[in-house]
């Protein structure tokens, strides 16, 4: 079985069961402050999670584009990918536990042909703030687990959410795999990550965490599941890993043919990064130092610097996207779309880098000279931790220029100095994404409904070539970001705001109608997002100025928003423009 057969038999037994299919959401999570890529296929769900009703029914199912770079530097061994493919089904307040573990055993068992007595499950085994869950345990005994393959693990390994700090979440169950039947049989999923591969998660989504610290419930119990596709192709097909099937073995032979050396964690660090660097950019996103395309950039470089340790000197991501893109072409038509794009965006921040180097190899020289002049033998590790922060300088290089001048680098203080660094950025994203999943506060209901009118009067005044690209949205404030080569002049800015502000003072009504994606566009619907929500779409419209396919939710009425301001306007990328705005 490959990637497509797989994609296609989950996507059509769920499709056999009622299931509506959905594609794809974006990369970039739209109106969601709280995390900067769609992590999990719940993502683009997160309104209806919540009680919004979904245009396409209460069951869902897709195959979600997903990326996280929390454990970016495990990137390299046979396992840890920042780029994914998550197969998922949803019931919004359909069915509950029995009929979604049933579903999974199912398809693992009778449609994939796992062995059922190599399979093992956990459940929450309970806390003050939520019950033991005997409910899926029992129905796992009733499937024909046998006790010893059932596993109680506490909230850290069984519980799922909120994605910040608020927002639905509750207890799963995950479905594991015995990739060595014949190993000790004391060993666990809790005890041995390596022997038993996590294939499935079903999360029972029946709480919701409120900002006062509140555990509520939800309005509907609702259930949310997840099937990795590279990790179940790899067993599906019998290998150790996913680097090892053909979602990645195309780009794996074109990088050992660019390079002289071999090195299999660095060969799988550039497959993964490239392939992931590839998707991003596919969005309308640009190398650069904050957000989405700060995550460019570090994937971007941190390819560099392991094609250099296998002998890739000359410029190659192209390439190699080039590679990624005749794989996925047919599955994700929006990256042959943005070819051009993306080889341009990876040749500039390749050359970019280059000179960035030369610019931290100068600096090198300079600190260890002063090393040498005030007679130390090593060069201290802050200072190499800061050679690596300001000009992505990496460890090994550094250790390199000092040994020619006869001095070494303290690498202990180097860790030391990456690791408060790696805490701190934690912290800081922790403070960043404080908001929660989708937060439903009246802010950003507001300020959401103000994007509407913003995107409306970009294309009056600018063209209707302009499209969005991306939003985020605080309590604060609104970002969007949309297609336009030039920066926009102070009359063009006055007229947009004043755009806005005219329709606020109009107090029009804001409303929505359900229809099909074809009446949608027949009516002049902007479609920007639209294959997220299937067959069937919410159409919402302010009379006259904004017609846009989304989600919700939004102001009943546009007097609601206040007054419009832009505060700043910028370049984000080529032929990408970002506006900040607030709300008064």
């Amino acid at each position: 079985m490959n990637a497509n057969q797989l994609r296609t038999l989950f996507l059509n037994y769920f499709r056999t069961r009622d299931h509506a299919i959905i594609g794809s959401a974006s990369l970039i999570p739209e109106g969601d402050p709280s995390v900067l890529f769609t992590t999990a296929g719940m993502h683009p769900l997160a309104p209806f999670l919540l009680g919004e009703p979904h245009p396409a029914g209460r069951r869902l199912a897709s195959c979600q584009k997903c990326l996280r770079t929390n454990d970016i530097l495990e990137v390299g061994d046979a396992t840890h990918l920042t780029f994914f493919e998550m197969l998922g089904n949803w019931s919004l307040g359909d069915y509950w536990k029995q009929t979604s573990i049933r579903y999974s055993y199912d398809f693992l068992t009778n449609h994939l042909g796992l062995e059922a007595d190599r399979l093992y499950v956990t459940c929450f085994e309970g806390d003050e703030i939520a019950p033991r869950d005997e409910e899926a345990a029992a129905i796992w005994r009733d499937i024909g687990i046998p006790e010893q393959r059932i596993f109680f693990l506490p909230k850290a390994d069984n519980w799922w959410g909120p994605a910040g700090a608020t927002g639905p979440c509750g207890p799963d169950t995950e479905i594991f795999y015995d990739t060595n039947p014949n190993g000790p049989s004391a060993e666990t999923p809790a005890t041995n990550g390596q022997r038993f591969v996590e294939v499935w998660n079903n999360v029972f989504m029946q709480y919701d965490q409120q900002a006062n610290g509140h555990m509520g419930r939800l309005a509907t119990r609702n259930v949310d599941t997840g099937l990795g596709l590279e990790r179940t192709l790899a067993i599906v097909q019998g290998v150790t890993s996913p680097y090892e099937t053909e979602l990645f073995l195309p780009l794996v032979d074109a990088i050992q043919t660019l390079a002289t050396t071999s090195d299999a964690f660095a060969v799988r660090v550039i497959a993964d990064h490239a392939r992931a660097a590839t998707f991003v950019l596919g969005e309308g996103i640009q190398p650069g130092n904050v957000d989405q395309p700060y995550v460019a950039r570090r994937l971007i470089r941190r390819a560099i610097r392991y094609g250099w340790t296998i002998g890739i000197s000359a410029p190659f991501l192209a390439q190699l996207a080039d590679v990624v893109i005749h794989m996925f072409a047919d599955v994700y038509p929006e990256l042959e779309a943005q070819g051009a794009q993306i080889a341009a965006a990876l040749d500039e921040e390749e050359s970019r880098f280059q000179r960035t180097l030369a610019r931290g190899e100068r600096a090198t020289n300079t600190l260890l000279v002063d090393a040498q002049t005030a007679g130390q033998r090593a060069l201290a590790g802050q200072e190499a931790f800061h050679l690596y922060e300001t000009y992505g300088f990496p460890l090994e290089l550094t250790q390199e220029l000092a040994a020619q001048k006869g001095l070494t680098v303290d690498a202990e203080g180097f860790q030391q100095a990456f690791a408060a660094h790696q805490e701190a950025s934690k912290q800081g994203a922790a403070e960043r994404f404080r908001g929660g999943l989708v937060e439903r506060r009246p802010e950003t209901i507001r300020l959401h409904t103000a994007t509407h009118l913003l995107h409306a009067a970009l294309r009056q005044v600018l063209g209707t070539h302009v499209e969005q690209r991306g939003s985020n949205i605080t309590p604060e404030r609104l970002r969007f970001d949309f297609s336009h080569s030039a920066k926009l002049s102070d009359d063009e800015l006055r007229q947009v705001q004043d755009l806005v502000n005219a329709q606020i003072a109009l107090d029009t009504p804001v409303v929505w109608q359900e229809m099909s994606v074809d009446a949608a566009k027949a009516e002049g619907a902007i479609g920007l997002f639209e294959e997220r929500y299937g067959d069937r779409v919410k159409v919402y419209t302010i009379d006259g100025f904004s017609k846009e396919i989304c989600g919700g939710p939004h102001v009943t009425h546009t007097g609601e928003l206040g007054h419009f301001r832009i505060t700043k306007e910028q370049a984000v990328g080529a032929g990408v423009r970002r506006i900040r705005a607030v709300l008064a």
